[in-house]
């Protein structure tokens, strides 16, 4: 009832903030709301109430902020569009709004208010960790009351002026650039990587030595081997590292989470594209590279630890004969996705055993990734007539011309773009594609459209990779196209959409894909 007073926090089997919101507008007869972060897909479904509220001639006015650059200009100008009061503040130095409220008032006396941590945005009105409070006029009238003067006074205060979509978008720039953060891992793990690291030490205690774990995409598998060795190089007498993954992005992002977790500027040697250690203490190697030089050369004694990324690969020659030949005191091995297509065990390593736990869907239960949407757009593709096999799956070079035959299909694509994502020149994107020639394609066609991208495969060099990356995540390029080069283990924390172009039958690849998001 609108006259009693409840907390809502989002929890399971309570009603989220976001479908009360929804249910209040109808009867509100003026709707005022201040809000630090406004986003479209926080607005998006609440739109079509929000348009007939003012088609009534009701009033709905809105503060909001640039402070951190969180508030999208699509979700303003949607606002805006629809006869909404904007009022922004541009001075984030001493105004800083943080407020998150919302007042439904009626001339009947039944008017209420929503305070709490909420903001405008997706995750806070139906997924996060919220609290929020709604009163009633009924039984906390000076509430309703010292809501509405605090209101007036800020919408007369000159700090706070009618929004302008070109400043605002300039604001947002300034704030891009003064925020922009080089480090984004802390040296403290967090509880839950504590946990897994607790988990691999009793393992151990059991005399278990060789320990594999599965942790969703996201999670911190790597931050959690470093410090496990950490704690390894205190225990042993000595402790020599071979960190082994297939790809160099992935391992200078993890020496360099290494780096910092030990506390050492100068930890590791690559042995990686011409690249060869000189100490041989601590060395982070590609497969490749160990493969070229045969890995029967190496003493079997050499290290004392050997960590190896994304471990579904061992079934691989090149990781069996190396895996086979040589004898560490501890063996880690790191994936998101220890089940294979074909079949092939990579748990005999291990003893058949997995010694910490933790996938995507329970990550995503406890809280531990972004909350995302997830869209599935139907677009007409009849797949019917492209050759499929069992194993390979559908025929690349079918699908390929299918998809880039015209424009059709990517105009699509775009469009749904449009619709979905806040602001698109704004965004982070990551599209997975059927070939090369696809996503050169899509880079090529999304750049016509106005949306900066390009095509990263592996037909692109080292260097130009390396710049591609450091643009998406400057926000020079708003979308990468790729194959298959970004399914592991590089970490791009400000991706926030991805693009599924292309059929996927691998449930690990899949999973793979949309990690990269999470």
């Amino acid at each position: 009832p609108l006259r009693d007073t409840v907390l809502m926090t989002n929890a399971r089997g309570q009603p989220n903030v976001g479908r009360e919101i929804r249910a209040e507008i109808g009867s509100a007869d003026r709707i005022d709301l201040v809000l630090a972060f406004i986003r479209w897909s926080g607005i998006r479904e609440l739109l079509p109430a929000l348009r007939r509220h003012i088609e009534e001639d009701r009033e709905l006015r809105i503060i909001t902020t640039v402070y951190t650059g969180s508030t999208e200009l699509r979700a303003l100008e949607a606002l805006a569009e629809i006869g909404a009061d904007i009022k922004v503040s541009y001075d984030t130095t001493t105004t800083r709004l943080h407020a998150k409220a919302w007042l439904f008032h009626r001339h009947t006396g039944l008017s209420t208010v929503y305070i709490g941590s909420s903001n405008l945005t997706f995750s806070a009105q139906v997924t996060g960790l919220e609290w929020n409070v709604r009163a009633s006029e009924q039984k906390n009238p000076e509430l309703i009351d010292a809501f509405e003067q605090t209101f007036e006074t800020y919408w007369e205060d000159a700090h706070f002026e009618t929004f302008d979509a070109e400043r605002f978008a300039g604001a947002l720039d300034q704030q891009a650039r003064d925020d922009f953060t080089l480090t984004p891992f802390d040296l403290v793990p967090y509880p839950f990587q504590h946990q897994m690291l607790e988990q691999l030490e009793v393992d151990r205690r059991r005399g278990n030595p060789h320990n594999l774990v599965v942790a969703a995409t996201g999670t911190g598998k790597t931050i959690v081997a470093a410090f496990d060795y950490r704690r390894l190089r205190e225990q042993l007498d000595r402790a020599r590292l071979l960190f082994v993954a297939h790809r160099s992005e992935i391992l200078e992002q993890s020496r360099n989470i290494f780096r910092h977790v030990l506390g050492e500027g100068s930890f590791g040697e690559m042995w990686v594209g011409g690249k060869r250690p000189d100490r041989w203490d601590h060395v982070f190697a590609s497969i490749q590279s160990i493969r070229a030089n045969d890995a029967l050369a190496l003493d079997r004694d050499q290290f004392d630890v050997v960590i190896v990324d994304e471990f579904h690969h061992s079934a691989a020659a090149s990781y069996e004969a190396l895996l086979n030949h040589l004898a560490p005191r501890h063996l880690l091995g790191l994936t998101a996705t220890p089940e294979r297509a074909d079949g092939l065990d990579v748990l005999k390593w291990f003893g058949d055993r997995i010694s910490v736990e933790l996938r995507l869907w329970d990550a995503l239960e406890q809280g531990l990734l972004a909350p995302f949407h997830y869209f599935g757009v139907h677009d007409s593709t009849d797949l019917s007539q492209v050759k499929w096999r069992r194993g390979p799956g559908y025929d690349t070079g079918e699908l390929t011309n299918l998809y880039t035959a015209d424009d059709f299909w990517v105009s699509k694509v775009i469009s749904e773009v449009h619709s979905k994502v806040g602001d698109p020149n704004r965004m982070r994107a990551l599209g997975f594609c059927v070939s090369i020639q696809h996503a050169d394609f899509m880079a090529n066609r999304f750049s016509k459209s106005g949306i900066k991208s390009l095509a990263v495969t592996s037909a692109t060099s080292s260097e130009d990779r390396a710049s591609a990356l450091r643009s998406l995540q400057q926000g020079d390029v708003q979308a990468l196209f790729t194959v298959d080069l970004f399914n592991e283990g590089v970490d791009i924390p400000q991706i926030d959409v991805i693009l599924m172009l292309r059929p996927t039958e691998s449930a690990p690849v899949f999973l793979q894909q949309l990690g990269r998001g999470l």
